[in-house]
């Protein structure tokens, strides 16, 4: 984008430019996230382009598409030239990538990695404003029987009943199961908490020879899991 086209309106921008036509010539891939947002806006302000708008929006999270999905419809339409609408055309996006991510995992249907496990975490666990705790259920060949909610808390924490999660993980007749939840700080660092109740499940799940592969908390963006610290 030139700074000549900075001052224009999209239509009158050289074709290459426009991101709806730079998309369907060049491919999706092409596109920077500030267009592709562009693309979702359609229009601007009367002192900005849909592209200039897209830049400031973008701006103000630091460039991080994370921290964009934890801005609420309300919180968008402070931006001059965000209606009701064009924001929650951008939550439902970021929505939907969030959960291609889950859907990604599950059609794969088996977890070979903590990254796995995150991905499908992610949609239920990222962006909460309060801590919740859920559980993969795995059979024998590792692969996703179910992912399940456990407990949804409070910003100091949830709770974690390891009879609630070893019933269940009886009922799906599992053979290994991966923890979650999330820090809302996005603080990734494990508090004693973490630590105790991942240990206390762990020797729950050996008595009952059901495997604790993992506990990963999870931020915006990322995560920790204790198995690739070394603290199963």
């Amino acid at each position: 984008m030139t700074e000549a086209n900075q001052k224009l309106p999209i239509s009158q921008w050289a074709e290459d430019d426009r991101p709806r036509e730079k998309l369907m010539a060049k491919g999706k891939g092409q596109l920077s996230k500030v267009e592709l947002i562009a693309i979702l806006i359609a229009s601007g302000n009367t002192e900005e382009s849909a592209v200039q708008l897209a830049q400031r929006i973008l701006t103000s999270v630091d460039n991080n598409l994370a921290e964009l999905a934890q801005l609420s419809v309300k919180e968008l339409t402070k931006f001059k030239g965000i209606g009701q609408a064009k924001a929650i055309s951008i939550v439902a996006a970021l929505e939907l990538g969030k959960r291609r991510l889950a859907e990604e995992v599950i059609r794969k249907k088996k977890i070979t990695s903590s990254a796995d496990a995150f991905h499908l975490f992610y949609a239920d666990l990222s962006d909460k404003p309060y801590e919740a705790f859920r559980v993969i259920f795995l059979d024998r060949a590792n692969q996703v029987i179910s992912s399940v909610s456990i407990s949804e808390g409070g910003m100091a924490g949830t709770v974690a009943d390891p009879k609630k999660i070893f019933k269940l993980a009886l009922e799906s007749n599992a053979h290994s199961l991966i923890l979650g939840h999330n820090h809302p700080s996005n603080n990734l660092k494990p508090s004693p908490n973490d630590i105790k109740l991942t240990n206390k499940l762990k020797k729950a799940g050996d008595h009952l020879d059901i495997q604790v592969l993992d506990h990963l908390i999870i931020g915006n963006d990322s995560y920790y899991s204790f198995a690739d610290e070394g603290m199963m």
